[in-house]
């Protein structure tokens, strides 16, 4: 009984989402009201559900990913078939023939896009019900015989047939509301995604885009504004045209997939409407004009075609640049647009290989990226690497041979796993203040981490080299002494990623994972980022016992318990993207993290926030597995966790162009002694936020570590104290 419910509440997920998508949405309510929106016309709203059912009931017979499935990937275009279908032909035995057919053609279509235009990141949109939908109505004719008759019934009448005459004077009543003629072309506009051409569609849609996205919204009027104003300047066709299916419709979905859900939401996003909007306008005037000499509606060709080739070419740059695709869809463009800015350190660990410094103890960087001296032109992200002592200096007295700096002969070590591709260890070791200019690298190591990136580290000392070529190492591994050959007139250690695998490669503007800087003997922790010229950097050392403590892998069960909450037991999954999550089965809620065993971070919470999974979240947001004591690390939190809900609709209006409410974390290690042995570890952090520039603490939080576990944990939030007990199970 359990696995039919389960299997239940998996299609009626899918099934809304199939409607949801239509508007880029997977958000409950929309997707509810769209569904229920379908039916003002029951012969359409009910061809649109017998063509999702159908769909997916294939999608899960032939065997296809039940991710993919429920989503509503497959079977979103399935839907617009049948609305469609049902908008050109009337209902019997050869309408519910071609009905089926045509809608598991649609699913198979979107499976098949998909599969291609995924794997670029381009998706493929609406182009699987065009295909269908053309094949169908070009072969209608041959069906006539069958009883498939071209419709021609009003959808006025239908309400009436579903609602009496009480429904039909209420919308006969809005629909004889006086609006502008842009303002009810708008609105029919937006009911014509669904096939209808009413304004109480209209209506009820936009109000339901305004509650799930108010940046898609807007974008929804800036789409149909900008076509609008660009048909007057090319004298075009009436404003009222432009409630047509193939009209404003495509200008609407151009702007809001352009404008805030394929790209993340900004003025140059917005801007890109600009162009994007008429260049759709062109489309939907030529191709319409081929496509109407075969008696076929355009429909969203021109929309699909002017997304799908603006994300194609924009995997073509070489430089990002400004306009930034969305890395991971969440279905709104406030999420997205606040999970990237929040985010970007999480995203980094995905798209960058981790690296370390290349050696142990505290250096200083010498020379940085564009230096003075030798960092220039092709050559200049590249990073020197000496020792200094107390007075400031690189060696001791006397001075004239490389014995006497403090970095020679120090070791050097792998920043991260990799292949030796390249060895040299053959060149002496310069006097002091000398220069080898005829082998510029000295003794070098190239290491190749991944296709295409390499790391580099020269002048080394001669014969010192530890390491094979073809040889593994691991991050951390002792590959080689810091010398003083090549182009080097005193000791130091050359370090550069590259993309080829030779000596003397152009170099790659790269980051270093996780390090400490020191200022005024305050340790900063840096993340991502580039060591600066002049600052003195040190690799994190792990503390054991808190790598242990959030070790948490697929399988590990914690149970936690909290006086006036229910007893919860947190379970940890990795899902198909291969992210790992704790799910909390009492309040069905998922808390999604990364571990890199330098630090554990939460990455996205779903689920109710009364909850004690919610209250970890909150308390362990991110935490430095390190040693150190009083390194403070800081971070926000999504701006969707914001409670008062006008500011956050105020803030969702103007995110693209200005931030105003930020969520601030911190927190910080405090060890007793004896620690390392499994003593008590304490973290403590402070959650508040700053609006308008002004912070307001929000809450505090401890947790307690012992023996290698999490003991407890407690968050105290507007005076109230919840201490929560926790007990592992392996």
């Amino acid at each position: 009984m359990k696995k039919q419910f389960s299997s239940f509440k998996t299609f009626a997920s899918a099934t809304l989402n199939s409607y949801g998508m239509l508007f880029f949405s997977r958000n409950v309510f929309f997707s509810s009201l769209i569904l229920l929106i379908t039916f003002f016309i029951p012969q359409s709203g009910t061809a649109g559900l017998i063509a999702v059912f159908t769909a997916l009931a294939a999608a899960k017979l032939l065997g296809f990913d039940p991710f993919q499935i429920q989503s509503g990937l497959y079977s979103y275009s399935a839907l617009l078939f049948g609305l469609g279908f049902s908008a050109n032909f009337e209902w019997g035995v050869a309408f519910l023939i071609l009905l089926i057919i045509g809608a598991i053609l649609t699913m198979l279509f979107s499976i098949a896009l998909s599969s291609k235009l995924n794997a670029k990141n381009i998706p493929g949109l609406s182009l699987a019900f065009i295909f269908t939908t053309w094949i169908i109505i070009l072969a209608a004719k041959q069906f006539m015989a069958m009883g498939l008759n071209q419709r021609h019934i009003y959808w006025v009448n239908e309400t009436y047939a579903f609602g009496g005459q009480r429904l039909l004077s209420i919308v006969q009543s809005i629909e004889g509301w006086k609006f502008a003629p842009y303002i009810s072309g708008y609105l029919r506009s937006m009911s014509a995604i669904i096939f209808q051409g009413n304004i109480l569609a209209g209506v009820m849609l936009s109000i339901g885009l305004l509650l799930h996205s108010r940046i898609s919204f807007i974008l929804s009027i800036i789409g149909y504004s900008i076509a609008i104003l660009f048909n007057y300047m090319m004298g075009g066709f009436n404003s009222g045209d432009l409630s047509y299916y193939n009209m404003g419709t495509n200008f609407m979905l151009v702007a809001i997939a352009l404008g805030g859900f394929y790209l993340i939401p900004s003025i140059r996003s917005f801007l890109w409407t600009l162009i994007t909007v008429p260049i759709a306008y062109l489309l939907v005037v030529g191709l319409g004009t081929i496509t109407y000499s075969f008696g076929l509606p355009v429909f969203s060709l021109p929309f699909c075609i002017v997304v799908i080739l603006f994300l194609y070419c924009l995997q073509l740059r070489k430089n990002p640049g400004k306009i930034i695709t969305t890395p991971i869809q969440y279905y709104s463009p406030e999420l997205n647009l606040y999970r990237y800015f929040n985010g970007q350190e999480r995203l980094m660990n995905r798209y960058y290989n981790q690296f370390v410094l290349p050696f142990l103890g505290e250096w200083i960087v010498s020379q940085g990226y564009e230096g003075r001296m030798t960092h220039k032109g092709d050559w200049s992200k590249a990073l020197d690497f000496v020792i200094l002592d107390d007075q400031m200096k690189t060696f001791q007295l006397p001075g004239n041979l490389p014995e006497n700096f403090y970095c020679y002969n120090k070791p050097v070590i792998a920043p991260s796993d990799g292949i030796i591709t390249e060895i040299a260890d053959f060149i002496d070791d310069n006097d002091i203040g000398k220069n080898n200019t005829t082998q510029n690298w000295g003794n070098t190591i190239i290491i190749k981490h991944a296709p295409n990136l390499y790391s580099k580290l020269s002048h080394l000392k001669k014969n010192s080299i530890k390491v094979k070529k073809d040889s593994f190492v691991k991050k951390g591994d002792i590959i080689a002494m810091c010398g003083n050959s090549g182009r080097s007139p005193e000791p130091h250690l050359h370090f550069q990623l590259q993309s080829t695998p030779h000596i003397g490669s152009k170099t790659l503007h790269y980051p270093i994972s996780y390090f400490y800087s020191r200022k005024e003997n305050n340790l900063i922790f840096n993340n991502f980022s580039v060591p600066e010229e002049g600052s003195f950097v040190s690799n994190v050392i792990p503390n054991v016992q808190l790598q242990t403590a959030f070790d948490f892998q697929p399988g590990f069960v914690m149970k936690v318990s909290s006086v006036g909450f229910e007893p919860e037991e947190w379970e940890v999954f990795t899902d198909e993207f291969n992210e790992t999550y704790f799910y909390c089965k009492e309040k069905k809620a998922f808390a999604y993290f990364f571990n890199n065993g330098t630090v554990f971070y939460f990455t996205s919470y779903l689920g109710t926030k009364k909850s004690l999974l919610y209250n970890f979240y909150v308390a362990s947001y991110k935490v430095l597995l390190s040693s150190e004591k009083n390194i403070t690390v800081q971070d926000s939190y999504p701006i969707s966790l914001f409670s008062n809900n006008i500011i956050r609709w105020i803030q969702d209006l103007v995110s693209p162009f200005f931030i105003f409410i930020k969520i601030n974390f911190e927190s910080k290690v405090d060890a007793e002694d004896g620690y390392l042995s499994g003593g008590e570890t304490y973290i403590t952090s402070v959650q508040s936020y700053r609006l308008f520039g002004k912070r307001k603490k929000i809450s505090t939080a401890v947790i307690n570590i012992n023996n290698n576990k999490i003991i407890s944990f407690n968050l105290t939030l507007k005076g109230k104290t919840i201490d929560v007990i926790c007990e592992p199970i392996q």
